[in-house]
This record gives C-alpha cells, structure tokens and sequence, in this order.
C-alpha cells in the first residue's frame, strides 16, 4: 500500500500535468518559433531545459540510490527496438523541425488557442491513426533489432557516475557553444 490512497493518484497527475502546462507556457514552449529556434540556431532554450532536466533527474537518481532512498533495479526502463527508435526518431524530428512543435508542446499550443498547434495536433492524430491501421505491415520493422531495457552507460560500459558526469560536462560544452552561437545570429521576435 501507498503513501497515497487510490484514486487521489489520477487527481495528482491531473494537479502535475496543469502545473507542467503552466510551467512550458511560461517558458514559452507554446511557440513554435521558440521551439524550432534550435533547429536555425536563433533559441537554444529547448536544449538548455531538457540538458537540465535530465542531469537533474540522473543526479537525483543517482544520490537516492547511492542514499538508499530507492533501488534502482526498481525503475522501469524503456525496452529499446532500434530500428523503430531511429526511424521514430527521423520521422518526429522532420515534423518538429516542419511544423515547430513536439507532442507536449503542440497540447500546450491548442490549450491556448494556436491555430498552427491546432493544425499540428490534428496532422499528429492523423499519423497515429494511419500507423495504428498500418500496424500489422509495419510489425516486423517495428520489433527489429530488439535491445532489451538497456542503458546508454551499459552500452559504453561505464559506471552510472562517470556517465552522469561526462553528460554534465558535454551539457555545460552544449551551453558554452550555443551561447557562443546565438550571440551571432540574428535574433527573431516571438
């Protein structure tokens, strides 16, 4: 039994997703400007926040498991199907580059009236009914080159601490060089 009682669980997520939602438009994750500015190398906020957002959620993992706070062998991981990964990634990447948002961000787009987010969403949906219909002729790319739940540091085969180390210090490069980059290019108005 939980710390908290059944059916407060779906209340909280709700609590967290509007938070969340507040949180990426405040940022200004709800324009697709701010979004794709990575892409044209005008706004490097995208990458800043998530370089963060991991480090401090490996950090934290790691100091609690060290802590014995929590056990690791615990935290569900990911199976990995290279081949749809890849793939999957190709595909989401030209449409977040096309049309300016991911799936999280495009939401927070809709809950604010964006047309452009709303045309997104709607083409999104699209792409999942098509892929659901397809399914059964895309199965076999799909499942290909199953990996299993595996880790990138396991991969590389270091220890978690160095691999959240040499993350942090290729997130403060990344900092260092995107800072230096958009320093010399036109800056664009939201």
């Amino acid at each position: 039994m939980g710390v908290i009682g059944q059916g407060w669980d779906l209340v909280i997520a709700l609590l967290i997703g509007i938070a969340f939602g507040f949180v990426l438009e405040s940022a200004g994750f709800s324009s697709s400007r701010k979004l794709a500015g990575v892409f044209y190398g005008y706004d490097f906020t995208v990458l800043r926040v998530f370089f963060t957002a991991a480090i401090t959620a490996m950090v934290g993992l790691l100091y609690f498991g060290y802590m014995g706070w929590i056990d690791l062998s615990m935290v569900y991981v990911n199976e990995t199907y290279l081949v749809a990964t890849l793939l999957g990634g190709v595909i989401m990447g030209a449409g977040f580059i096309t049309g300016g948002y991911c799936p999280g961000t495009s939401m927070c787009g809709v809950a604010i009236g964006k047309i452009d987010a709303m045309v997104f969403t709607a083409g999104m949906f699209v792409g999942i009914l098509l892929f659901s219909e397809a399914f059964p002729w895309l199965q076999d790319m799909y499942d290909g080159h199953y990996m299993g739940p595996v880790k990138v540091y396991e991969i590389l085969n270091l220890s978690s601490g160095l691999f959240v180390l040499l993350l942090i210090l290729v997130a403060l490069a990344a900092f260092v060089f995107t800072a230096w980059i958009q320093k010399r290019v036109k800056k664009v108005e939201y």
